[in-house]
C-alpha cells in the first residue's frame, strides 16, 4: 500500500478528478462492504467519522444500538482503475469506532492491527505472503453464473487451452496500478481454475491486498462475462481452492527462517510448532464454510497435523527459497477466511509457541495421500466438518484469549446456523449452493 498521509490524500483528491470515495471495511465474516462519499466529505470523514447502519450488517450491533463510525486510513488510498478516468472513484480502507470514540470489537483490521504490534514488542515482525486460487466459470445468457468451467486447461498450461490467460494478466495489470505486488499467476489443476500469488508484505496490509485481490478478480471476471468462484471445493472430482498462507519471521531485520539444509533457528522453530499446536482450535477461522471440509485430504489439501520440507501433503512446509524467500507455507486455509482473523490468529499462535519455547515436532515425510491407514493413525487430524471445528473453537481458551469475545459469539453462532441448515437438508447439495455459490 502507499504511505499517503492526510494533507497529501487531500491534495491528491483535489487535483486528480476524485468524484467518488469508497470507505471499505469488513464484516466479521472477511465480506467486503463500502459506502461512497463525495470529496467535499473527505475532511469529515478523517476528523468525525461517517456514520452507518451496524445493525444492517450481519454479525455488528442491533437495532437498539446501531450507529458506528467509519474513519479512513490514509495510508490505503487506492485508485479503481476499472473506474472511468474522469470523474475517478478511489478507496480507503477503515478503521470502525463507537460514535465516542472507542474501537469497534468486531472490527478484524484492529484486532490484527494489535496483534502486529503485539509481536513487534515482543522484538519480531511477521510478514504474510499469499497464494489464492479460483475458478474462472460461464455465464448464461442472463448473465447468471453456471458451474461450466471457461477452459478444460491443467496445471500450468498455456493459451489457447488455458483461456484464463488474459483475465490474469488484466487482473495483475490492475493489482500493480493499485500499489499491490502480484508476484506469479499461472492456470492451475482444475479446468478453469487459475493461481495468483502475492509478494509477502506486513500483516494488516496483506490482509488489505486480500480483500483487494477478491474484488479486482469478481470485477475483473465480470467484466470479461464470466464468474469468479472462491468456493472451498467447487467439483467433487476436481482440485478445490486452496489460500496457502506464507509466513515468514524476522528479528531485526533477520529472517530466522533458514535454507532447508540448515537448522532454523529455535525461534523459528517454536513459531512453527505454536501453529501446529493450534490449528485444530482455529480451523473455524481457517477452513470457514460447510464446503470447506469437503477439499481437505485430497489434490494436495492436507488433512493431518504434521510439516515437512517441500513435501505438499503436510499442514506446514518448509519450501525451497533462500534469502528473505525463507518462510513457512500453511496449506489448510482456504480463500473464505476473514484473513484479518484467520491472520491475527496464526501470529498469535506463532507468539504462544515463541514465549513458550515449545520444541518443533519431527517432520513427516510421508506422502499422505497414498499411505496405508496404519502408518498415519500416530498423527493427528484436523476437523472432518464445520460442526467439529466450531465445537473445537467454542472450546478453545487459545481462541477465547485471542479474539474479542464479541467477534467469537457472533461468528461461531452464525456457523452453527449454517451448519444447522446444512445437516437438516435432504438436498445438501443445494444448501451449500444457497448458503455459498453466489456468495464466495
Amino acid at each position: 500500500m502507499s504511505n499517503y498521509t492526510f494533507r497529501e490524500v487531500m491534495q491528491y483528491v483535489s487535483e486528480n478528478d476524485v468524484k467518488f470515495i469508497r470507505l471499505a471495511f469488513c464484516d466479521i465474516f472477511g465480506t467486503q462492504k463500502n459506502i461512497s462519499i463525495m470529496p467535499r466529505e473527505l475532511s469529515r470523514a478523517f476528523e468525525e467519522g461517517i456514520s452507518f447502519d451496524a445493525s444492517a450488517v450481519r454479525g455488528f450491533m442491533n437495532i437498539e444500538q446501531s450507529d458506528l463510525l467509519l474513519f479512513p486510513d490514509p495510508s490505503t488510498l487506492s485508485v479503481l482503475p476499472w473506474r472511468p478516468s474522469h470523474g475517478r472513484v478511489v478507496r480507503f480502507f477503515c478503521d470502525i469506532k463507537y460514535p465516542d470514540g472507542t474501537p469497534f470489537e468486531g472490527d478484524g483490521r484492529q484486532v490484527l492491527r494489535k496483534a502486529q504490534e503485539d509481536m513487534r514488542d515482543m522484538g519480531y515482525s511477521v510478514k504474510i505472503g499469499t497464494e489464492c486460487e479460483f475458478y474462472l466459470l460461464k455465464q448464461d445468457e442472463e448473465g447468471l453464473p453456471t458451474k461450466i468451467p471457461h477452459d478444460n486447461a491443467s496445471y500450468m498450461d498455456i493459451a489457447p487451452l488455458d483461456k484464463g490467460e488474459n483475465v490474469r494478466r488484466q487482473i495483475c495489470l490492475t493489482l500493480e496500478e493499485m500499489n499491490l505486488r502480484p508476484e506469479a499467476s499461472h492456470h492451475e489443476q482444475g479446468p478453469g481454475q487459475n493461481e495468483i500469488d502475492f509478494a509477502y508484505d506486513s500483516a494488516v496490509a496483506a490482509a488489505d491486498n486480500f480483500i483487494t485481490f477478491h474484488s479486482v478478480v469478481k470485477t475483473l471476471a465480470a467484466a470479461n462475462g464470466l464468474y469468479a468462484s472462491f468456493l472451498p471445493k467447487l467439483y467433487r472430482d476436481h482440485a478445490g481452492n486452496g489460500l496457502h498462507i506464507n509466513l515468514s519471521l524476522f528479528q531485526r531485520g533477520e529472517n530466522l527462517f533458514r535454507d532447508p539444509k540448515e537448522a532454523h533457528s529455535q525461534v523459528a522453530e517454536s513459531f512453527i510448532m505454536g501453529i501446529l499446536t493450534r490449528c485444530y482450535e482455529i480451523s473455524a477461522f481457517l477452513n470457514p464454510l460447510v464446503n470447506s471440509y469437503d477439499r481437505l485430504g485430497g489434490y494436495e489439501a492436507p488433512r493431518y497435523i504434521t510439516w515437512s520440507h517441500q513435501n505438499r501433503s503436510q499442514l506446514i512446509r518448509i519450501p525451497a527459497a533462500s534469502g528473505t524467500g525463507m518462510r513457512m507455507e500453511l496449506r489448510s486455509p482456504d480463500p473464505c477466511i476473514n484473513p484479518y482473523l484467520a491472520f491475527s490468529l496464526l501470529i498469535r499462535a506463532g507468539m504462544e509457541g515463541i514465549q513458550r519455547e515449545l520444541k518443533l515436532c519431527d517432520p513427516c515425510n510421508l506422502n499422505l495421500y497414498d499411505v496405508p491407514a496404519a502408518m498415519v493413525r500416530e498423527y493427528d487430524c484436523l476437523p472432518s466438518n464445520l460442526n467439529e471445528a466450531i465445537k473445537a473453537a467454542q472450546n478453545s481458551e487459545f481462541v477465547s484469549r485471542s479474539l474479542p469475545e464479541k467477534i467469537v459469539t457472533a461468528y461461531l453462532s452464525s456457523k452453527t446456523r449454517e451448519w444447522n441448515r446444512y445437516s437438516d437438508a435432504s438436498d445438501k447439495s443445494a444448501v451449500i449452493d444457497s448458503l455459498y455459490f453466489y456468495s464466495y
